[in-house]
């Protein structure tokens, strides 16, 4: 036997040792040790039932209030494995229960043998409508979570990332009224090491002096395409900055890239784009417009995607924040163990609702602990 095919031979021995190694550890009943099957003849079965979220306190930014958020909970079954994902729709994703539903009804993944061609499998997903991402996120999320599990591991470390370097998440503030504003930093301001903010309307001054009134914790704010004037944008950035503020989202309307740009190019602030940026291919024409992006997974079709949007974006040079709509913790979780590449976390989303459904990332002092179980690491409530 030559070296090359020693190698090949050890590297298949190897392979086979691991799977069949941790499969038992994941088995999903107790008894014998259960090695899974790939190619064999089981097939994913791909389920789904409408959520209504229901938010702690009512949700304003620059151009909506809500106090639900509807939302579909998806499961892949596989060989007594079960894989869970999730599709959020707030207002502005144009996306619905309906519409998420009626773009699950086409996906049909009995067709797939093996689970673990998430290329072929995600390629399939993507190619069934132009649109349709948080739906698309849930398939992506639940087959993630699947696959983890069969692997025995959890995503971060499959991905080859350090859970400690898992960065601290802001907490949300809404645009509201002074006495509600002070609540609900009284509410978080012991459990986190910053904070973020939405303005955009014509309290934003009012906004920042209430918070400071009870908090000196640094804030990041976040306009929600809020402004329309890019000097006097920049000009309340440079107040920003004087009263602790370290970052800012989306300040003007997407459409206004060269505006956007502008501001990026004089600003004290790190500029980031949020709703002006969804998928991959919008990267490239936002390079030097915005100092970094928002990366969402309702918006960017799930975990796969996202894993590539922070690889291109630091490779041109641009930083990286994780994202989230208000959705469970089984979203939430998957955004997180992607946080380690992150220079900013805002995963607080499944914080703001009062019925969950699942545990799994925590935070601690305001750092994201991420789970060290297969798959996304959930844990049903």
């Amino acid at each position: 036997m030559d070296r090359r095919d020693f190698l090949k031979t050890a590297a298949a021995a190897g392979a086979g040792a691991v799977l069949l190694g941790t499969a038992g550890a994941c088995a999903p009943s107790a008894g014998a040790p259960k090695a899974y099957r790939v190619g064999g003849k089981a097939r994913m079965q791909l389920s789904w039932e409408p959520y209504e979220l229901q938010l702690r306190h009512t949700f304003t930014v620059a151009s909506y209030s809500r106090t639900t958020t509807p939302d579909v909970q998806v499961e892949i079954r596989y060989d007594g494995f079960v894989g869970h994902g999730e599709a959020s729709m707030p207002p502005y994703l144009g996306q619905t229960v309906e519409s998420v539903c009626a773009f699950l009804e086409k996906v049909d993944l009995a067709q797939f043998a093996d689970p673990f061609q998430l290329e072929d499998i995600l390629a399939y997903v993507d190619s069934l409508s132009p649109g349709d991402t948080a739906a698309k996120a849930a398939v992506d999320i639940a087959l993630h979570d699947l696959v983890g599990q069969l692997l025995g591991q959890p995503w971060w470390r499959l991905w080859g990332l350090n859970a400690d370097k898992a960065p601290n998440t802001t907490f949300t503030i809404g645009i509201d009224t002074p006495d509600v504003v002070r609540e609900k930093t009284r509410e978080c301001a012991d459990r986190f090491r910053i904070l973020k903010v939405k303005v955009g309307l014509d309290n934003d001054y009012e906004m920042i002096r209430t918070i400071r009134e009870v908090t000196d914790l640094p804030l990041a704010v976040d306009a929600n395409q809020g402004w329309t004037d890019r000097q006097q944008a920049l000009d309340e950035i440079f107040w920003l900055q004087e009263h602790g503020v370290v970052m800012v989202e989306q300040p003007m309307p997407k459409e206004r890239l060269d505006d956007n740009a502008w501001i990026t190019e004089r600003s004290p602030l790190p500029i980031f784009a949020d709703e002006a940026v969804q998928r991959l291919a919008d990267i490239p024409s936002l390079v030097g417009a915005y100092n970094g992006i928002n990366i969402k997974l309702m918006k960017c079709t799930g975990m796969r995607e996202a894993w590539r949007m922070a690889s291109f974006a630091r490779a041109v040079g641009m930083r990286v924040m994780l994202g989230c709509m208000t959705e469970t913790s089984c979203a939430v979780t998957a955004a997180a163990h992607l946080s380690p590449l992150a220079d900013f976390a805002d995963l607080d989303g499944n914080l703001l609702i009062s019925n969950d459904r699942f545990s799994g990332v925590t935070v601690s002092d305001g750092r994201l602990i991420l789970p060290d179980a297969p798959g996304l690491g959930l844990k049903a409530l």
